[in-house]
């Protein structure tokens, strides 16, 4: 049997700002010169972003009007991590409901009250009582829902949840699962004219998605059955890719080095997660990847033999939100089932997603229309019989 993903939901925060005047804000905030600023400036230019969304107004502000940063010179004193996770409790519960909202508002035959578990997914702030205890109460859901929470995995740990899911649905085929992910990735701006904050501050913006999963595919319109998963491991990537948690926020380490390992890897991990299964990558031609950066995205299409065109729903969300930790390959997935007709039904989807580890991880979907189930190709127990963490 297949575990079938029904519906997402998407939600940004309020502030939209353009690529080139958050450059300008960082470029005042790191105190730079003519040279240092244009050269910050190119940086944003060619990232592939031209807005990203932030609970913070201040990035769209200038020095005096600021309501989070202090309006002093260099932002001294720089707001603590404490500070940041309090912004964090206050933007991060309403932020998920309004992408549930969005999904469930998708699929009327689902009653909140039948919602059997809750997976929650963030790296960008962490409390408890959590934000899975909070979207209980704010949603409604029967107090007795199983609720599970993917903690600090970064931006590959949507697939995580996912595997969660689908285990459920396999475990109890009446299970209906709700994950919702939520980053606030822009509450961790670093002050530091290093080249891997340099660019983490140029990539990363705020978001929310929400997905049902269930053991049976919508009544109407496409759903996405959960195939296949395959996760590899690079451990040459460690500090080359990495998160942690600093005085003055989570600190990004992505080197320059990232888009080379995901393209040495990214053949080896295709391979394996299509070796068992009847469908040769000739045969996909739907593709939602994880959009970790332009480079990114242009090394796998390289290795892949990807045009632009396959990437496109990446390189639009990349965009119009920039990378938004774990919720960005479920934006790029919503755009893709936006386009799904019934003559799509069978064809494959192939999505990654990558994070610290440095850690790929590869999943096979496939498209179904209406309440015909997908026979599946692959058991999760099958698969994890035969997965191994391996170098990618």
């Amino acid at each position: 049997m297949s575990s079938y993903l029904c519906a997402i939901g998407t939600a940004n925060p309020p502030h939209r700002i353009p690529q080139l005047q958050i450059a300008d804000f960082m470029a005042s905030a790191l105190q730079l010169d003519e040279a240092g600023t244009r050269k910050l400036r190119a940086l944003y230019r060619v990232s592939g972003i031209g807005q990203r969304y932030t609970v913070l107004p201040d990035y769209g502000r200038t020095n005096g009007s600021f309501e989070f940063f202090p309006n002093t010179l260099g932002l001294e004193p720089f707001p603590s991590v404490g500070q940041r996770m309090a912004e964090y409790r206050r933007h991060a519960l309403p932020l998920s409901v309004q992408a549930v909202q969005d999904c469930l508002g998708q699929l009327p035959e689902v009653a909140v009250n039948s919602i059997t578990h809750l997976i929650t997914v963030s790296c960008t702030g962490m409390y408890a009582p959590g934000l899975d205890i909070e979207l209980v109460a704010a949603l409604g859901l029967p107090s007795h829902v199983q609720r599970t929470c993917v903690n600090f995995m970064g931006c590959y740990a949507a697939v995580n949840a996912l595997k969660l899911a689908d285990a459920f649905c396999r475990a109890t085929p009446e299970a209906r699962v709700l994950v919702v992910c939520t980053e606030l990735c822009t509450l961790h701006f670093q002050k530091s004219t290093e080249e891997d904050h340099l660019v983490s501050n140029a990539l990363f913006g705020d978001g929310a998605a929400a997905v049902l999963v269930q053991g049976s595919p919508r009544a109407t319109g496409s759903s996405l059955a959960l195939t296949a998963f395959h996760c590899g491991l690079e451990p040459d990537g460690q500090t080359d890719m990495a998160w942690h948690i600093n005085n003055f926020g989570f600190e990004m380490t992505l080197s320059s080095y990232v888009p080379r390992m995901i393209q040495q890897g990214i053949g080896q991990l295709t391979a394996r997660l299509l070796a068992d299964l009847p469908v040769q990558l000739a045969d996909i031609r739907a593709f939602a990847i994880h959009p970790g950066g332009r480079k990114i995205l242009e090394s796998i299409e390289q290795v892949l033999g990807l045009t632009t065109h396959d990437n496109r729903f990446a390189y639009q969300v990349l965009r119009d939100y920039g990378n938004m930790s774990s919720a960005t390959v479920l934006f790029v997935m919503r755009e893709l089932l936006r386009t799904l007709t019934p003559a799509d039904t069978g064809a494959p989807v192939l999505s990654f997603a990558f994070g610290p580890g440095l850690t790929l991880e590869a999943m096979l979907l496939t498209v179904a229309w209406g309440a015909e189930p997908v026979t599946s190709t692959h058991t999760l127990a099958d698969l994890e019989q035969t997965a191994e963490i391996v170098p990618a």
